[in-house]
């Protein structure tokens, strides 16, 4: 048995070890009940339990959650259409999420699934240097799926220290004005 303070106290009966416990206004709580003897410890227990989900809320804090956004294309995606999809997956990208792109055939475009991975293919070619292929372009369905991943170095060389207007949460036309004290 181990008490209220950490220092061991010994081998107690069960009877004994309720009473300490209860003298202490504590609860008895069992610590190891494999070995034996078993280890009870002496401790409130509902501020033990407060402490750990305490701790697990901080540990949730610190830890970086990975979203996972997607972009859908079509085997016969007109050029801006392209170009415009795969402007937003580089922001995506950049931002440090993932990238689900898939192409989506309908029809008799099922039957042509080699025009999806020439498009899929051409986004790794654009976003080459800002993404890692984390999962290979493979037909699942309808749909032919790719996932992206950031890249290491594009995230660590961004520079953070510089912020624009649309960052500060100024309106797009504002201007610092500045008055001469001759008025």
């Amino acid at each position: 048995m181990i008490g209220a303070d950490g220092d061991q106290i010994g081998i107690l009966p069960v009877k004994e070890a309720l009473l300490r416990a209860q003298d202490a206004h504590l609860d008895l709580v069992e610590v190891s009940p494999n070995s034996r003897p078993p280890v009870c410890r002496i401790m409130d227990f509902g501020k033990f339990k407060y402490e750990q989900s305490k701790k697990a809320r901080q540990a949730k804090k610190k830890q970086h959650v990975v979203q996972m956004r997607a972009m859908r294309y079509r085997p016969k995606i007109d050029e801006h259409d392209f170009q415009f999809k795969t402007r937003h997956v580089k922001e995506f990208l950049e931002k440090g999420s993932k990238v689900k792109v898939f192409v989506m055939f309908k029809g008799r475009e099922r039957a042509h699934t080699e025009y999806g991975q020439k498009v899929l293919d051409r986004v790794v070619e654009e976003l080459g240097d800002v993404c890692t292929i984390e999962q290979e372009a493979k037909l699942e369905g309808r749909d032919m799926i790719m996932i992206l991943s950031p890249n290491v170095r594009s995230q660590k060389s961004k520079p953070k220290g510089k912020e624009n207007a649309e960052d500060k949460n100024e309106p797009v036309g504002s201007q610092t004005v500045q008055e001469d004290g001759d008025r």
